[in-house]
């Protein structure tokens, strides 16, 4: 079984098991360390460990090599990774006790975000090739956004709805018309970005102390306003979020016409996922760029 596995590699005995809610794909669980000889964790600590029947290959170390990403750069906090598998499927983190925001949990974010994306980042997409989310997207190397989008996002998005019967047909036949258009829309000097990937409001936590720590990602090289796009698509961020990023580093002119742009390729993932209700706001935004 798979505690028995994470108890091995941690090496420590886990208690009081605990689902937790929350989450659309994976379970989630949080332990109390009891025992063991674990040189990091002691008796009375919390894990955090999620795990899934049948994830999409390497779904856990993928996740754990990007928060181990994300960690590597330095300006936001992640939970650290204490240990993974995937045979059995599992993931152990840090435990990470929820708070509320304060004052400047907002602006702290906002400002911890554009350090990130200042990151160097050599390409669009990702070293290693892995896939990422739930629907296992590709993210093969690419020299521009317009290429990455194009063919790791929007195309590969549309065979998927096209297999789930999740959009019609005139619609993915528009996604594929944008999908060839992308360059009237990229910035020739937009260079690529180290992203979290699936930032909404569920994949942020705020600790006791008001601090901010991102969950989940789906890392990648990409196109920096798209964090920004998601971000806002379902709400859960402040203004002064939104207002200290773009003191810190200025978004390039004509942003605004294009969060609907980087919001297309996650409104077509829900509604894959989640149905009809998505179906509107997909074509909503395939109309803002197409006649």
């Amino acid at each position: 079984m798979w505690q028995q596995s994470a108890e091995r590699q941690l090496g420590v005995v886990l208690r009081s098991w605990w689902q937790l809610g929350g989450g659309d794909f994976a379970q989630s669980w949080r332990a109390e360390v009891v025992g063991g000889d674990s040189t990091t964790l002691r008796t009375g600590d919390h894990v955090f460990i999620k795990t899934h029947a049948n994830p999409p290959p390497r779904h856990f170390s993928t996740e754990a090599r990007g928060l181990s990403w994300l960690a590597d750069a330095g300006p936001v906090a992640v939970p650290a990774v204490l240990g993974v598998s995937d045979d059995p499927p599992w993931l152990a983190l840090q435990w990470v006790e929820e708070g509320s925001p304060v004052e400047v949990t907002e602006q702290c974010l906002g400002v911890a975000l554009a350090q990130l994306h200042r990151v160097p980042c050599p390409l669009f997409g990702r070293e290693d090739e892995r896939s990422t989310g739930s629907l296992g997207l590709p993210n093969s190397p690419c020299q521009s956004w317009a290429e990455f989008y194009a063919t790791q996002r929007l195309l590969p998005l549309a065979a998927i709805a096209a297999e789930r019967q999740a959009l019609s047909a005139r619609t993915l036949r528009r996604i594929e018309q944008l999908a060839e258009r992308l360059d009237e829309h990229e910035d020739d000097a937009v260079q690529a970005s180290r992203l979290h990937g699936d930032l909404w409001a569920g994949n942020r936590l705020v600790d006791i102390e008001g601090n901010s720590w991102l969950i989940d990602p789906a890392c990648h090289g990409g196109h920096r306003e798209f964090d920004l796009a998601m971000m806002r698509l379902f709400g859960g961020f402040g203004d002064a979020c939104f207002a200290a990023y773009q003191e810190s580093w200025p978004l390039a002119a004509g942003w605004q016409e294009r969060i609907a742009l980087h919001q297309l390729a996650p409104l077509i993932v829900h509604a894959i996922k989640f149905g009809s209700a998505y179906v509107g706001p997909t074509e909503a935004a395939l109309d803002q760029y197409l006649g």
